[in-house]
Protein backbone atom coordinates (compact mmCIF):
# COMPACT_ATOMS: atom_id res chain seq x y z
CA UNK A 1 0.00 0.00 0.00
CA UNK A 2 1.16 3.49 -0.64
CA UNK A 3 2.05 6.02 1.97
CA UNK A 4 -0.85 8.14 0.09
CA UNK A 5 -2.96 5.35 0.51
CA UNK A 6 -2.18 4.39 4.10
CA UNK A 7 -3.16 8.25 5.43
CA UNK A 8 -6.75 8.01 3.55
CA UNK A 9 -6.78 4.47 5.40
CA UNK A 10 -6.39 6.21 8.31
CA UNK A 11 -8.38 9.19 7.92
CA UNK A 12 -11.46 7.55 6.74
CA UNK A 13 -10.85 5.23 10.04
CA UNK A 14 -10.36 7.41 12.68
CA UNK A 15 -12.99 9.66 11.46
CA UNK A 16 -15.45 6.75 11.63
CA UNK A 17 -14.08 6.35 15.22
CA UNK A 18 -13.99 9.71 16.22
CA UNK A 19 -17.75 9.97 15.27
CA UNK A 20 -18.87 6.40 16.82
CA UNK A 21 -16.58 6.21 20.08
CA UNK A 22 -18.75 7.10 22.58
CA UNK A 23 -18.24 5.92 26.51
CA UNK A 24 -14.83 7.71 27.26
CA UNK A 25 -11.13 7.36 27.39
CA UNK A 26 -11.44 3.62 28.62
CA UNK A 27 -14.34 2.38 25.83
CA UNK A 28 -12.06 4.29 22.86
CA UNK A 29 -9.30 1.78 23.92
CA UNK A 30 -11.51 -1.43 23.73
CA UNK A 31 -12.88 -0.07 20.10
CA UNK A 32 -9.13 0.45 18.76
CA UNK A 33 -8.36 -2.93 20.12
CA UNK A 34 -11.17 -4.23 18.06
CA UNK A 35 -10.15 -2.62 15.09
CA UNK A 36 -6.42 -2.51 14.82
CA UNK A 37 -5.63 -5.38 16.43
CA UNK A 38 -8.67 -7.99 15.91
CA UNK A 39 -10.12 -7.19 12.58
CA UNK A 40 -7.16 -5.30 10.88
CA UNK A 41 -4.05 -7.38 12.56
CA UNK A 42 -1.64 -3.77 12.27
CA UNK A 43 0.20 -5.17 15.32
CA UNK A 44 -0.20 -7.95 18.33
CA UNK A 45 -2.48 -7.86 21.65
CA UNK A 46 1.54 -7.34 23.24
CA UNK A 47 2.38 -4.45 21.05
CA UNK A 48 -0.98 -2.82 21.72
CA UNK A 49 -0.43 -3.33 25.00
CA UNK A 50 2.71 -1.52 25.26
CA UNK A 51 1.06 1.11 23.28
CA UNK A 52 -1.30 1.83 25.98
CA UNK A 53 0.85 1.40 28.58
CA UNK A 54 3.13 4.13 27.66
CA UNK A 55 0.40 6.31 27.04
CA UNK A 56 -1.12 5.73 30.87
CA UNK A 57 2.35 6.27 32.35
CA UNK A 58 2.59 9.70 30.54
CA UNK A 59 0.53 12.83 31.42
CA UNK A 60 -2.09 13.50 28.62
CA UNK A 61 -5.02 12.16 27.00
CA UNK A 62 -4.34 8.79 26.92
CA UNK A 63 -6.73 7.21 24.27
CA UNK A 64 -5.66 10.10 21.78
CA UNK A 65 -2.32 9.04 22.57
CA UNK A 66 -2.74 6.00 21.53
CA UNK A 67 -4.48 6.93 18.61
CA UNK A 68 -1.17 9.11 17.99
CA UNK A 69 0.89 6.06 18.60
CA UNK A 70 -1.10 4.10 16.38
CA UNK A 71 -1.36 6.72 13.49
CA UNK A 72 2.67 6.70 13.66
CA UNK A 73 3.02 2.75 13.88
CA UNK A 74 0.91 2.85 10.44
CA UNK A 75 2.17 5.72 8.72
CA UNK A 76 5.19 7.85 10.63
CA UNK A 77 4.76 11.33 11.58
CA UNK A 78 2.08 12.27 8.83
CA UNK A 79 0.02 8.87 9.72
CA UNK A 80 0.10 9.93 13.55
CA UNK A 81 -1.08 13.33 13.00
CA UNK A 82 -4.11 12.44 10.62
CA UNK A 83 -4.87 10.13 12.65
CA UNK A 84 -5.05 12.65 15.99
CA UNK A 85 -6.60 15.19 13.82
CA UNK A 86 -9.51 12.98 12.30
CA UNK A 87 -10.42 11.29 15.60
CA UNK A 88 -11.03 14.55 16.98
CA UNK A 89 -12.48 16.61 14.14
CA UNK A 90 -16.02 15.41 14.69
CA UNK A 91 -16.38 15.95 18.68
CA UNK A 92 -14.64 19.64 18.12
CA UNK A 93 -16.89 20.58 15.28
CA UNK A 94 -20.10 19.62 17.75
CA UNK A 95 -17.95 21.93 20.65
CA UNK A 96 -17.58 24.74 18.49
CA UNK A 97 -21.10 24.53 17.08
CA UNK A 98 -22.42 24.78 20.75
CA UNK A 99 -20.28 27.28 21.61
CA UNK A 100 -22.26 29.46 18.83
CA UNK A 101 -25.33 28.06 19.95
CA UNK A 102 -24.68 29.30 23.32
CA UNK A 103 -23.68 32.81 22.02
CA UNK A 104 -27.21 32.84 20.72
CA UNK A 105 -28.86 33.47 24.33
CA UNK A 106 -29.43 30.08 25.22
CA UNK A 107 -27.49 30.23 27.74
CA UNK A 108 -28.99 32.89 30.34
CA UNK A 109 -29.04 32.68 34.41
CA UNK A 110 -32.13 30.25 34.79
CA UNK A 111 -31.80 28.14 31.52
CA UNK A 112 -33.07 24.18 33.06
CA UNK A 113 -30.90 22.96 30.23
CA UNK A 114 -27.96 24.15 31.62
CA UNK A 115 -28.50 23.40 35.04
CA UNK A 116 -29.55 19.65 33.84
CA UNK A 117 -26.07 20.32 32.05
CA UNK A 118 -24.02 20.98 35.20
CA UNK A 119 -25.69 18.42 37.10
CA UNK A 120 -24.95 15.30 34.44
CA UNK A 121 -21.23 16.73 34.82
CA UNK A 122 -21.51 16.51 38.97
CA UNK A 123 -22.53 12.52 38.22
CA UNK A 124 -19.77 12.02 35.42
CA UNK A 125 -16.95 13.92 37.79
CA UNK A 126 -18.25 11.68 40.54
CA UNK A 127 -17.78 8.44 38.23
CA UNK A 128 -14.46 9.38 37.86
CA UNK A 129 -13.43 9.77 41.40
CA UNK A 130 -15.06 6.42 42.12
CA UNK A 131 -13.72 4.55 39.51
CA UNK A 132 -10.39 5.98 39.46
CA UNK A 133 -10.13 5.94 43.42
CA UNK A 134 -11.14 1.84 43.71
CA UNK A 135 -8.63 1.22 40.48
CA UNK A 136 -5.62 3.30 41.77
CA UNK A 137 -5.79 3.76 45.33
CA UNK A 138 -5.72 0.08 46.48
CA UNK A 139 -4.23 0.32 49.63
CA UNK A 140 -4.34 2.51 52.94
CA UNK A 141 -0.92 4.47 51.93
CA UNK A 142 -2.56 5.56 48.46
CA UNK A 143 -5.97 5.90 49.97
CA UNK A 144 -4.57 8.57 52.62
CA UNK A 145 -2.22 10.63 49.64
CA UNK A 146 -5.79 10.89 48.03
CA UNK A 147 -7.25 12.38 50.69
CA UNK A 148 -4.22 14.32 51.68
CA UNK A 149 -4.23 15.93 48.24
CA UNK A 150 -8.30 16.34 48.52
CA UNK A 151 -8.06 18.22 51.66
CA UNK A 152 -5.11 20.30 50.99
CA UNK A 153 -6.60 21.64 47.38
CA UNK A 154 -9.50 22.60 49.29
CA UNK A 155 -7.49 24.78 51.64
CA UNK A 156 -5.61 26.19 49.22
CA UNK A 157 -6.50 26.09 45.69
CA UNK A 158 -4.99 26.34 42.59
CA UNK A 159 -2.63 25.86 39.46
CA UNK A 160 0.33 25.62 41.20
CA UNK A 161 -0.70 23.66 44.24
CA UNK A 162 -2.36 20.84 41.78
CA UNK A 163 1.06 20.47 40.72
CA UNK A 164 2.58 20.49 44.11
CA UNK A 165 0.76 17.91 45.40
CA UNK A 166 1.24 15.88 42.22
CA UNK A 167 4.69 15.80 42.82
CA UNK A 168 4.39 14.89 46.41
CA UNK A 169 2.87 11.92 45.61
CA UNK A 170 5.18 10.55 43.15
CA UNK A 171 7.97 11.63 45.35
CA UNK A 172 6.01 9.75 48.26
CA UNK A 173 5.36 6.68 45.82
CA UNK A 174 8.65 6.55 45.38
CA UNK A 175 9.75 5.91 49.02
CA UNK A 176 6.82 3.47 49.72
CA UNK A 177 6.82 1.36 46.88
CA UNK A 178 10.65 1.48 44.82
CA UNK A 179 11.49 -1.72 46.97
CA UNK A 180 7.70 -3.46 45.71
CA UNK A 181 6.89 -2.19 42.09
CA UNK A 182 7.46 -5.28 39.91
CA UNK A 183 8.52 -4.02 36.28
CA UNK A 184 6.28 -5.00 33.32
CA UNK A 185 7.64 -7.56 31.03
CA UNK A 186 10.10 -5.91 28.15
CA UNK A 187 8.79 -3.79 25.78
CA UNK A 188 8.55 -5.57 22.22
CA UNK A 189 9.18 -2.06 20.68
CA UNK A 190 13.27 -1.30 19.14
CA UNK A 191 14.72 1.80 19.53
CA UNK A 192 14.46 4.06 16.72
CA UNK A 193 14.67 7.56 15.94
CA UNK A 194 16.23 8.62 18.95
CA UNK A 195 17.59 11.94 17.94
CA UNK A 196 13.71 12.99 16.85
CA UNK A 197 12.73 11.48 19.86
CA UNK A 198 15.35 13.89 21.92
CA UNK A 199 14.47 16.92 19.67
CA UNK A 200 10.75 16.16 20.81
CA UNK A 201 11.17 15.68 24.29
CA UNK A 202 13.61 19.05 24.64
CA UNK A 203 10.77 21.00 22.63
CA UNK A 204 8.49 19.76 25.01
CA UNK A 205 10.06 21.27 27.90
CA UNK A 206 11.63 24.08 25.91
CA UNK A 207 7.77 25.01 25.50
CA UNK A 208 6.70 24.35 29.04
CA UNK A 209 8.74 26.66 30.46
CA UNK A 210 9.08 29.18 27.63
CA UNK A 211 5.55 30.03 26.88
CA UNK A 212 4.37 31.43 30.06
CA UNK A 213 7.69 33.86 30.31
CA UNK A 214 6.81 34.79 26.57
CA UNK A 215 3.07 35.08 27.61
CA UNK A 216 4.53 37.38 30.44
CA UNK A 217 6.51 39.68 28.35
CA UNK A 218 4.10 39.38 25.57
CA UNK A 219 0.90 41.73 25.06
CA UNK A 220 -0.70 39.18 23.02
CA UNK A 221 -3.60 37.54 24.48
CA UNK A 222 -2.82 34.53 21.72
CA UNK A 223 0.49 33.62 23.39
CA UNK A 224 -1.49 33.70 26.72
CA UNK A 225 -4.10 31.75 25.65
CA UNK A 226 -2.01 29.20 23.96
CA UNK A 227 0.18 29.20 27.27
CA UNK A 228 -2.31 28.20 29.45
CA UNK A 229 -3.89 25.53 27.19
CA UNK A 230 -0.51 23.55 26.82
CA UNK A 231 0.38 23.93 30.61
CA UNK A 232 -2.84 22.26 31.26
CA UNK A 233 -2.67 19.42 28.64
CA UNK A 234 1.11 18.85 29.97
CA UNK A 235 0.10 17.84 33.55
CA UNK A 236 -2.93 16.26 33.14
CA UNK A 237 -2.21 12.78 34.91
CA UNK A 238 -4.62 10.14 35.23
CA UNK A 239 -7.30 10.70 32.30
CA UNK A 240 -9.24 13.74 30.64
CA UNK A 241 -11.47 14.29 33.70
CA UNK A 242 -8.22 15.54 35.54
CA UNK A 243 -8.34 18.73 32.79
CA UNK A 244 -11.12 19.77 34.03
CA UNK A 245 -9.95 21.62 37.73
CA UNK A 246 -6.53 22.85 35.59
CA UNK A 247 -8.39 24.75 32.80
CA UNK A 248 -10.58 26.09 35.08
CA UNK A 249 -7.61 27.58 37.12
CA UNK A 250 -6.23 28.84 33.96
CA UNK A 251 -9.34 30.43 32.30
CA UNK A 252 -11.84 31.34 34.80
CA UNK A 253 -10.09 33.36 36.98
CA UNK A 254 -8.98 35.41 34.58
CA UNK A 255 -12.43 36.49 33.49
CA UNK A 256 -12.04 35.06 30.33
CA UNK A 257 -15.33 33.26 30.89
CA UNK A 258 -17.65 32.24 33.94
CA UNK A 259 -18.32 28.98 35.82
CA UNK A 260 -22.04 28.36 34.03
CA UNK A 261 -20.17 28.72 30.30
CA UNK A 262 -17.03 26.24 31.64
CA UNK A 263 -19.74 23.76 33.04
CA UNK A 264 -22.07 23.83 30.78
CA UNK A 265 -19.47 22.92 27.68
CA UNK A 266 -18.00 20.57 30.09
CA UNK A 267 -21.43 18.66 30.62
CA UNK A 268 -22.09 18.89 26.98
CA UNK A 269 -19.10 17.25 25.90
CA UNK A 270 -20.55 14.38 27.85
CA UNK A 271 -22.65 14.01 24.94
CA UNK A 272 -20.37 13.62 22.16
CA UNK A 273 -18.19 10.90 21.20
CA UNK A 274 -14.35 11.31 20.61
CA UNK A 275 -12.03 12.71 23.21
CA UNK A 276 -12.84 14.55 26.12
CA UNK A 277 -9.91 17.54 25.21
CA UNK A 278 -12.35 18.41 22.43
CA UNK A 279 -13.84 20.64 25.52
CA UNK A 280 -10.84 22.88 24.38
CA UNK A 281 -12.68 23.46 21.13
CA UNK A 282 -15.73 25.04 22.77
CA UNK A 283 -13.78 27.25 25.43
CA UNK A 284 -11.29 28.85 22.62
CA UNK A 285 -14.53 29.74 20.81
CA UNK A 286 -16.98 30.79 23.51
CA UNK A 287 -14.29 32.71 25.56
CA UNK A 288 -13.91 35.17 22.41
CA UNK A 289 -14.96 38.59 23.40
CA UNK A 290 -17.92 39.49 21.19
CA UNK A 291 -18.95 36.78 18.98
CA UNK A 292 -17.67 33.24 19.04
CA UNK A 293 -14.09 32.75 17.12
CA UNK A 294 -13.85 29.14 15.61
CA UNK A 295 -10.14 30.05 14.87
CA UNK A 296 -9.82 30.45 18.64
CA UNK A 297 -11.01 27.34 19.08
CA UNK A 298 -8.94 25.75 16.58
CA UNK A 299 -5.83 27.77 18.23
CA UNK A 300 -6.82 25.91 21.98
CA UNK A 301 -7.24 22.54 20.53
CA UNK A 302 -3.44 22.78 19.57
CA UNK A 303 -2.44 24.31 22.33
CA UNK A 304 -3.53 21.45 24.38
CA UNK A 305 -2.94 18.33 22.04
CA UNK A 306 0.49 19.42 21.15
CA UNK A 307 1.90 17.98 24.66
CA UNK A 308 0.65 14.79 23.75
CA UNK A 309 2.22 14.41 20.51
CA UNK A 310 5.54 15.71 21.25
CA UNK A 311 5.53 13.54 24.54
CA UNK A 312 4.42 10.22 22.82
CA UNK A 313 6.64 10.83 19.53
CA UNK A 314 9.25 11.55 22.23
CA UNK A 315 9.06 8.40 24.68
CA UNK A 316 8.05 5.74 22.46
CA UNK A 317 11.96 5.21 21.25
CA UNK A 318 13.36 4.81 25.07
CA UNK A 319 9.57 3.32 26.70
CA UNK A 320 10.74 -0.13 26.66
CA UNK A 321 13.67 1.07 28.86
CA UNK A 322 12.16 3.31 30.98
CA UNK A 323 8.96 1.29 32.09
CA UNK A 324 11.73 -1.79 33.31
CA UNK A 325 12.57 0.96 36.06
CA UNK A 326 11.00 0.07 39.56
CA UNK A 327 11.29 3.60 40.42
CA UNK A 328 9.27 4.73 37.70
CA UNK A 329 6.60 2.45 38.40
CA UNK A 330 7.05 3.45 42.30
CA UNK A 331 6.44 7.14 41.51
CA UNK A 332 3.65 6.70 39.44
CA UNK A 333 1.67 4.65 41.78
CA UNK A 334 2.09 8.26 44.01
CA UNK A 335 1.31 10.42 41.31
CA UNK A 336 -1.78 8.52 40.11
CA UNK A 337 -2.78 8.62 44.43
CA UNK A 338 -2.38 12.10 44.32
CA UNK A 339 -4.37 12.59 41.01
CA UNK A 340 -7.55 11.04 42.92
CA UNK A 341 -7.40 13.61 45.43
CA UNK A 342 -6.91 16.25 42.80
CA UNK A 343 -9.82 15.26 41.18
CA UNK A 344 -12.16 14.81 44.70
CA UNK A 345 -11.38 18.07 45.03
CA UNK A 346 -12.56 19.43 41.99
CA UNK A 347 -15.78 17.22 42.73
CA UNK A 348 -16.64 19.73 45.67
CA UNK A 349 -15.81 22.77 44.20
CA UNK A 350 -16.30 23.73 41.47
CA UNK A 351 -18.41 21.58 40.10
CA UNK A 352 -20.98 20.31 42.89
CA UNK A 353 -20.72 24.00 44.73
CA UNK A 354 -21.75 25.46 41.56
CA UNK A 355 -24.68 23.03 40.36
CA UNK A 356 -25.87 21.37 43.37
CA UNK A 357 -28.27 23.58 44.54
CA UNK A 358 -31.33 22.00 46.67
CA UNK A 359 -32.09 18.49 47.67
CA UNK A 360 -34.08 17.55 44.04
CA UNK A 361 -30.68 18.10 42.13
CA UNK A 362 -29.08 15.80 44.92
CA UNK A 363 -31.95 13.52 44.29
CA UNK A 364 -31.37 13.52 40.98
CA UNK A 365 -27.40 13.39 40.72
CA UNK A 366 -27.78 10.23 42.78
CA UNK A 367 -29.55 8.75 40.08
CA UNK A 368 -27.35 9.84 37.58
CA UNK A 369 -24.59 8.23 39.52
CA UNK A 370 -26.68 4.80 39.86
CA UNK A 371 -27.38 4.72 36.35
CA UNK A 372 -23.56 5.29 35.32
CA UNK A 373 -22.05 3.53 38.20
CA UNK A 374 -24.27 0.25 38.33
CA UNK A 375 -26.57 0.48 34.86
CA UNK A 376 -23.52 1.39 32.70
CA UNK A 377 -26.07 3.78 30.75
CA UNK A 378 -24.07 5.88 28.26
CA UNK A 379 -22.51 9.52 29.71
CA UNK A 380 -24.32 11.00 26.56
CA UNK A 381 -27.74 9.67 27.29
CA UNK A 382 -27.36 10.96 31.20
CA UNK A 383 -25.94 14.23 29.73
CA UNK A 384 -29.96 14.41 27.52
CA UNK A 385 -31.70 13.07 29.77
CA UNK A 386 -30.54 15.48 32.83
CA UNK A 387 -30.88 18.79 30.02
CA UNK A 388 -34.47 17.28 29.64
CA UNK A 389 -35.41 16.51 33.06
CA UNK A 390 -34.13 20.25 34.53
CA UNK A 391 -35.57 21.97 31.74
CA UNK A 392 -38.85 20.34 32.07
CA UNK A 393 -38.77 20.89 35.91
CA UNK A 394 -38.19 24.50 35.75
CA UNK A 395 -41.18 25.47 33.80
Amino acid sequence: MSATSRLLELAWLFLRLGSQSFGGPIAHLGFFRAEFVERRRWLDDSHYGDLVTLCQFLPGPASSQVVFALGMHRAGLAGALVASVCFTLPSAVLMIAFAYGVSQGALGEGAGWLHGLKLAAVAVVAQAVWGMGRKLCVDRARISLAITAAAVLLVVPGAAVQLAVIGAGAFAGWLLYRGAATPPAGSSQGVRGRLAAALALASFIALLVGLPVLAELSADRRVAVFDAFYRSGSLVFGGGHVVLPLLRSELVPRGWLSDDQFLAGYGAAQALPGPLFAFSAYLGAVMTPGAPDWANGAWCLLAIFLPAWLLVGGALPFWHQLRSKVWAQAALAGANASVVGVLLAALYSPVMTESVRDRTDVALVLGAFLLLEHWKAPPWLIVVGMAVAAHWGRR
